[in-house]
């Protein structure tokens, strides 16, 4: 098994997304890239953390490709909005892909520049390719919350 760790928003719908892809085996909601020691969900809403709200993904590589992940996940979001997804504003909503190896920053830095070239957006994109830090694991009420709430309707 491999991790994938994800930034596109609010990490409710974005675990959502991504429980549903096959290969995808297990998946975590959290907050990385910031400086404080053990946020809380609190602390990473004052926009003052430096975190992301992040979707940690454990898959099999045999069933689901790294790649994969990385187009799902520019396809799942609006890459171009700079610290927004829709109606969520703040640096805790930024779009940043979190590499664990560096095949994985190759993977994704080669997915965006191809997006880019595509046209498919007038605006650059603004996602950040960052080195994985260490990931907090977000309080236990923010794990699969739309699921645990009956509003699991993505299937990919």
């Amino acid at each position: 098994m491999e991790k994938a760790t994800f930034a596109a928003g609010c990490f409710w719908g974005v675990e959502e997304a991504f429980r549903h892809i096959d290969g995808v085996v297990d998946t975590a909601v959290g907050y990385e890239g910031g400086t404080l020691e053990n946020p809380t969900y609190e602390d990473v809403c004052t926009d003052r953390t430096g975190h992301a709200e992040v979707v940690e993904v454990t898959f099999d590589p045999a069933r689901v490709s790294y790649g994969q992940l990385v187009d799902f996940f520019f396809s799942i979001h609006d890459p171009t909005t700079l610290n927004r997804q829709g109606p969520d504003v703040g640096t805790q909503y930024r779009s940043a892909i979190f590499y664990h190896t560096p095949e994985q920053e190759a993977i994704a830095r080669a997915a965006k520049e191809r997006l880019q070239a595509s046209g498919r957006f007038r605006r650059p994109i603004v996602t950040e390719i960052v080195p994985a830090s260490t990931f907090w694991r977000a309080e236990e009420y923010h794990q699969r919350y739309l699921e645990k709430r009956g509003l699991s309707s993505c299937h990919v």
